[in-house]
Protein backbone atom coordinates (compact mmCIF):
# COMPACT_ATOMS: atom_id res chain seq x y z
CA UNK A 1 0.00 0.00 0.00
CA UNK A 2 1.59 3.28 -1.28
CA UNK A 3 1.94 6.36 1.59
CA UNK A 4 -1.16 8.09 2.41
CA UNK A 5 -1.37 11.74 2.10
CA UNK A 6 -2.36 13.43 5.54
CA UNK A 7 -6.00 14.87 6.42
CA UNK A 8 -6.42 18.57 6.64
CA UNK A 9 -8.02 18.23 10.16
CA UNK A 10 -5.79 20.56 11.97
CA UNK A 11 -5.68 20.76 16.39
CA UNK A 12 -3.45 23.60 17.25
CA UNK A 13 -2.17 26.84 16.82
CA UNK A 14 -0.43 27.71 13.17
CA UNK A 15 1.93 30.20 14.53
CA UNK A 16 5.79 28.34 15.32
CA UNK A 17 6.52 31.08 18.41
CA UNK A 18 3.84 29.65 20.52
CA UNK A 19 5.34 27.72 23.57
CA UNK A 20 5.01 23.93 23.77
CA UNK A 21 2.12 23.75 26.46
CA UNK A 22 -0.66 24.67 23.81
CA UNK A 23 -0.04 22.15 21.34
CA UNK A 24 -1.09 19.16 24.04
CA UNK A 25 -3.57 16.69 22.62
CA UNK A 26 -6.62 15.42 24.79
CA UNK A 27 -8.76 12.25 25.06
CA UNK A 28 -9.72 9.80 26.64
CA UNK A 29 -10.33 5.89 25.45
CA UNK A 30 -12.86 3.41 25.49
CA UNK A 31 -10.52 1.39 27.40
CA UNK A 32 -6.69 1.12 28.56
CA UNK A 33 -5.85 -1.45 25.43
CA UNK A 34 -3.59 -0.04 23.33
CA UNK A 35 -2.80 -2.99 22.05
CA UNK A 36 -1.50 -2.08 18.10
CA UNK A 37 -2.66 -4.32 14.59
CA UNK A 38 0.14 -3.04 12.24
CA UNK A 39 -2.41 -4.44 9.93
CA UNK A 40 -3.94 -1.75 10.05
CA UNK A 41 -1.70 1.09 10.27
CA UNK A 42 -2.15 3.96 8.38
CA UNK A 43 1.06 4.51 5.74
CA UNK A 44 2.77 7.50 6.10
CA UNK A 45 4.78 10.19 3.62
CA UNK A 46 8.58 9.49 3.86
CA UNK A 47 9.30 12.59 6.31
CA UNK A 48 6.50 11.71 8.74
CA UNK A 49 7.80 7.89 8.29
CA UNK A 50 11.46 8.80 9.48
CA UNK A 51 9.97 10.84 11.94
CA UNK A 52 7.88 8.09 13.30
CA UNK A 53 11.07 5.80 13.01
CA UNK A 54 13.70 8.43 15.04
CA UNK A 55 11.02 8.70 17.92
CA UNK A 56 10.89 4.80 18.16
CA UNK A 57 14.57 4.50 18.07
CA UNK A 58 14.38 6.60 21.16
CA UNK A 59 12.02 4.26 22.64
CA UNK A 60 14.71 1.69 21.63
CA UNK A 61 17.35 3.13 24.22
CA UNK A 62 19.20 4.33 20.93
CA UNK A 63 19.73 8.42 21.73
CA UNK A 64 21.48 10.15 19.37
CA UNK A 65 21.40 13.90 18.69
CA UNK A 66 20.22 14.29 15.69
CA UNK A 67 17.62 12.32 16.74
CA UNK A 68 16.53 14.63 19.87
CA UNK A 69 16.84 17.79 17.42
CA UNK A 70 13.71 16.21 16.27
CA UNK A 71 11.75 17.76 19.26
CA UNK A 72 11.34 22.13 18.97
CA UNK A 73 13.55 24.13 22.36
CA UNK A 74 10.27 24.64 24.04
CA UNK A 75 8.87 21.13 23.58
CA UNK A 76 7.18 19.32 26.07
CA UNK A 77 7.19 15.25 26.84
CA UNK A 78 4.54 14.17 28.94
CA UNK A 79 4.02 10.32 30.31
CA UNK A 80 2.93 8.50 33.24
CA UNK A 81 6.11 9.21 34.94
CA UNK A 82 7.93 12.49 33.39
CA UNK A 83 6.68 16.23 32.88
CA UNK A 84 9.62 17.57 30.55
CA UNK A 85 8.94 21.14 29.57
CA UNK A 86 11.49 22.16 27.23
CA UNK A 87 14.50 19.74 24.92
CA UNK A 88 17.02 19.89 27.27
CA UNK A 89 15.21 18.25 30.48
CA UNK A 90 13.56 15.91 27.07
CA UNK A 91 17.43 15.40 26.24
CA UNK A 92 18.52 14.51 29.91
CA UNK A 93 15.35 11.72 29.67
CA UNK A 94 16.09 10.16 25.95
CA UNK A 95 19.21 10.05 27.01
CA UNK A 96 19.33 8.51 30.89
CA UNK A 97 17.19 5.04 29.35
CA UNK A 98 20.36 2.98 28.34
CA UNK A 99 21.53 3.49 32.09
CA UNK A 100 18.29 1.90 33.63
CA UNK A 101 17.34 -0.77 30.82
CA UNK A 102 19.67 -3.21 30.10
CA UNK A 103 17.38 -3.54 26.71
CA UNK A 104 13.82 -1.73 24.95
CA UNK A 105 12.60 -3.69 22.25
CA UNK A 106 9.68 -1.80 19.74
CA UNK A 107 7.11 -5.07 19.39
CA UNK A 108 5.05 -3.80 16.92
CA UNK A 109 3.08 -0.12 16.09
CA UNK A 110 -0.14 0.80 14.78
CA UNK A 111 -0.90 4.26 13.54
CA UNK A 112 -4.13 5.40 13.73
CA UNK A 113 -4.34 9.29 13.19
CA UNK A 114 -2.52 11.18 10.44
CA UNK A 115 -3.90 14.64 10.53
CA UNK A 116 -2.00 17.58 9.38
CA UNK A 117 -0.57 18.84 12.57
CA UNK A 118 -1.18 15.49 14.80
CA UNK A 119 0.29 11.94 14.21
CA UNK A 120 -0.77 9.04 17.29
CA UNK A 121 0.23 5.30 17.18
CA UNK A 122 -0.42 2.55 19.49
CA UNK A 123 3.19 1.40 20.52
CA UNK A 124 3.75 -1.94 22.42
CA UNK A 125 7.38 -1.97 24.04
CA UNK A 126 9.35 -4.75 26.40
CA UNK A 127 11.56 -3.28 28.87
CA UNK A 128 14.61 -5.09 30.54
CA UNK A 129 15.83 -3.11 33.84
CA UNK A 130 19.43 -3.13 34.43
CA UNK A 131 20.52 -5.74 37.46
CA UNK A 132 16.38 -7.02 37.62
CA UNK A 133 16.05 -10.28 35.65
CA UNK A 134 12.35 -8.59 34.62
CA UNK A 135 11.14 -7.66 31.43
CA UNK A 136 7.62 -5.27 31.03
CA UNK A 137 5.75 -5.04 28.30
CA UNK A 138 3.12 -1.98 28.35
CA UNK A 139 1.03 -1.02 25.65
CA UNK A 140 0.42 3.09 24.84
CA UNK A 141 -0.96 5.83 22.55
CA UNK A 142 1.58 8.20 21.58
CA UNK A 143 0.53 11.43 20.08
CA UNK A 144 3.19 13.58 18.17
CA UNK A 145 1.74 17.27 18.28
CA UNK A 146 3.69 18.98 15.27
CA UNK A 147 5.83 22.00 14.56
CA UNK A 148 3.91 24.38 12.39
CA UNK A 149 7.17 25.89 10.92
CA UNK A 150 8.40 22.33 9.90
CA UNK A 151 5.26 20.25 9.31
CA UNK A 152 5.83 20.19 5.16
CA UNK A 153 9.57 19.99 5.84
CA UNK A 154 12.13 16.74 5.61
CA UNK A 155 12.76 17.31 9.18
CA UNK A 156 9.61 17.52 10.93
CA UNK A 157 10.13 18.56 14.53
CA UNK A 158 7.87 17.46 17.72
CA UNK A 159 6.48 20.62 20.03
CA UNK A 160 4.26 18.15 22.75
CA UNK A 161 4.96 14.32 22.78
CA UNK A 162 2.73 12.54 25.36
CA UNK A 163 2.84 8.89 25.94
CA UNK A 164 -0.58 7.51 27.28
CA UNK A 165 -0.66 4.32 28.84
CA UNK A 166 -4.06 4.38 30.37
CA UNK A 167 -7.78 5.41 29.36
CA UNK A 168 -7.84 8.43 31.44
CA UNK A 169 -5.60 11.43 30.63
CA UNK A 170 -3.70 13.34 33.03
CA UNK A 171 -4.44 16.23 35.11
CA UNK A 172 -1.56 17.78 35.38
CA UNK A 173 -2.45 18.62 39.13
CA UNK A 174 -1.80 17.07 42.91
CA UNK A 175 1.19 14.76 44.41
CA UNK A 176 1.26 12.37 41.32
CA UNK A 177 1.76 15.52 38.67
CA UNK A 178 4.19 17.03 41.26
CA UNK A 179 6.21 13.62 41.13
CA UNK A 180 6.54 13.93 37.76
CA UNK A 181 8.21 17.22 36.99
CA UNK A 182 10.57 17.03 39.92
CA UNK A 183 11.92 13.80 38.15
CA UNK A 184 12.25 15.63 34.57
CA UNK A 185 14.23 18.31 37.18
CA UNK A 186 15.96 16.22 38.74
CA UNK A 187 17.46 13.75 36.30
CA UNK A 188 18.91 16.48 33.77
CA UNK A 189 20.94 18.04 36.96
CA UNK A 190 23.25 13.71 37.26
CA UNK A 191 23.63 13.90 33.09
CA UNK A 192 27.00 15.06 32.37
CA UNK A 193 27.85 14.64 28.93
CA UNK A 194 28.67 15.91 25.70
CA UNK A 195 25.16 14.95 24.25
CA UNK A 196 22.74 16.34 27.02
CA UNK A 197 25.08 19.22 27.25
CA UNK A 198 24.35 20.65 23.38
CA UNK A 199 20.99 21.42 24.64
CA UNK A 200 21.68 23.57 27.41
CA UNK A 201 20.82 26.43 25.42
CA UNK A 202 17.23 25.25 25.83
CA UNK A 203 16.79 25.40 28.96
CA UNK A 204 13.68 27.22 29.94
CA UNK A 205 12.86 27.59 26.32
CA UNK A 206 9.67 29.42 25.48
CA UNK A 207 7.87 27.91 28.81
CA UNK A 208 4.71 29.12 30.23
CA UNK A 209 2.65 27.86 33.20
CA UNK A 210 1.85 24.27 33.42
CA UNK A 211 -1.95 23.92 31.67
CA UNK A 212 -3.75 22.04 34.73
CA UNK A 213 -6.90 20.35 33.62
CA UNK A 214 -8.48 19.03 37.34
CA UNK A 215 -8.77 16.12 35.35
CA UNK A 216 -7.98 13.13 33.43
CA UNK A 217 -11.22 12.88 31.76
CA UNK A 218 -14.19 14.52 29.69
CA UNK A 219 -14.62 17.66 32.19
CA UNK A 220 -10.88 18.28 31.85
CA UNK A 221 -11.36 19.22 27.95
CA UNK A 222 -10.35 15.05 27.57
CA UNK A 223 -13.09 13.83 25.05
CA UNK A 224 -13.67 10.32 24.49
CA UNK A 225 -12.02 8.78 21.30
CA UNK A 226 -12.05 5.66 19.19
CA UNK A 227 -8.52 4.90 18.31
Amino acid sequence: MSAQSHSDTTHFPTDASVPGEQFEARQTAPSDDYTPDPSKSIKLSPARQALVDDILALYACEPTVERVKRYTPDCVYDDQFVYANDRYKMAGQWFALPKLFKAAKIERYQVVVNDRDLIQFKNEESWTFRGIPKTATINALVSLSLDPETIDSDFIRVKYHKDQANDKDYSHTGLGFNFKKWQADSVIKYMNSPETEAFVGDKGAGKEAVHQHGSGGKDGGAPVKEL
